[in-house]
């Protein structure tokens, strides 16, 4: 449309910063966060499109922490590969930043496809980062050396998935463990990164064992491990609590299948609300749609017995009914999907809506919580917005 690039300006909306800042507008130019709160009056001269907010619940874009932008899986043979993330799927599910990932395939996927997917996102006005390394370890990477990938690409902000506890890792000890994170570490100061670990945790009974004792032998803080699938299993979330009193964080997954719920998984909004109840800092708490990847169900000598394809829709999903089924408010259901990730990532402009921020903003139903439309990087996406 030929006014798709003038201001946007939401009357009336209920903000959610993600924490409450009541009924207002909210201005959006340039791909930024201009103004909001109260009533915005643009002046004489100053075209801008309107979109009525009323009845409607503004809030940030959702920053999904794990998605397999290139596609993933193949557990199951070449014909179980998933295929790669279409912008418009993140965009009618409310995922504005994602945070790509490579996962158990380093050999038919790579990071130069996972690099050339997070760049045709951005021009649905997507933000998409990359991750460098896999669950093998001696870690693959784009340039050869991680700490390279950190510093001259700049949309490697981390790596991952790193895995452990899981039949598919590479079984790294404490040592290689380490060193990943030392190379990550420094190389996010030399970018100006946080050089984030994701670390996928399987069902193996050693849970986070290996990340403690990382943190016990070297001078490798918490928080520079970011371990998913915390919800795997009710004795993995049991873990979870003393991980994050020690100063980490986690990150539980949205997306999973009956099998697996059958099998132990705890669906993400229980897990969440269990987590809040526990008393575990609700700052250090994320919530990723694992995107694109399988969901393998495997017996227990781990063979395969069926396999299914993550949604980024789970992310959302998640939220509504943390609220609507676990009766948890909606800021504190916000919290894990927006400003968390963020900071946890070191994204300043993403999960939240201040000046300054990007223009990334989902309207809600304030009934349902149906998204009606969502803001990327400015452009307006209608989903059934009048």
């Amino acid at each position: 449309m030929a006014d798709a690039h003038l201001p946007l300006l939401i009357r009336g909306a209920t903000l959610l910063t993600p924490e409450p800042a009541g009924e207002g507008d909210l201005l959006l130019a340039g791909g930024r966060i201009l103004a909001l709160g109260g009533r915005i009056e643009p002046g004489t001269g100053f075209p801008c499109r309107t979109v009525d907010g009323r009845g409607l619940v503004a809030c940030p874009g959702l920053v999904d922490s794990l998605v397999h932008l290139s596609g993933g899986g193949g557990e199951g043979g070449f014909q179980t590969r998933t295929p790669a993330l279409v912008a418009g799927d993140a965009l009618a599910a409310g995922v504005t930043t994602l945070i790509g990932a490579l996962g158990t395939d380093d050999v038919t996927r790579s990071h130069a496809d996972l690099l050339a997917s997070a760049r045709a996102l951005a021009a649905h006005g997507l933000s998409a980062y990359c991750l460098s390394g896999s669950y093998r370890v001696p870690v693959r990477t784009l340039t050869g050396s991680l700490r390279d990938d950190l510093v001259l690409v700049p949309d490697i902000i981390g790596v991952g998935e790193i895995a452990i506890a899981d039949h598919r890792g590479s079984q790294p000890d404490v040592a290689e463990l380490a060193r990943i994170a030392a190379d990550a570490r420094v190389g996010g100061m030399l970018a100006g990164k946080r050089g984030t670990v994701l670390v996928h945790v399987g069902d193996g009974e050693e849970g986070l064992s290996l990340l403690h004792a990382v943190c016990d032998r070297h001078p490798v803080p918490p928080g520079q491990f970011h371990p998913t699938h915390g919800n795997r299993h009710a004795r993995l979330l049991e873990e979870v609590v003393a991980w994050v009193a020690r100063g980490g964080s986690v990150d539980l997954t949205a997306s999973t299948t009956p099998a697996l719920v059958e099998a132990g998984d705890v669906p993400a909004a229980q897990a969440l609300a269990r987590l809040l109840a526990a008393g575990v800092d609700p700052a250090r708490i994320t919530l990723s749609s694992d995107g694109q990847a399988s969901l393998p169900d495997f017996d227990a000598g781990g063979e395969l017995r069926g396999i299914e394809a993550a949604s980024v829709a789970s992310l959302l999903q998640s939220v509504v009914e943390a609220v609507r089924g676990c009766d948890l408010p909606l800021p504190a259901a916000l919290a894990p999907v927006t400003s968390n990730p963020a900071r946890i990532w070191g994204l300043p402009r993403k999960g939240r809506l201040a000046p300054g921020c990007d223009a990334d903003v989902l309207l809600l139903d304030a009934g349902d919580l149906a998204l009606r439309a969502t803001v990327a990087g400015g452009q307006l996406h209608r989903f059934g917005l009048g």
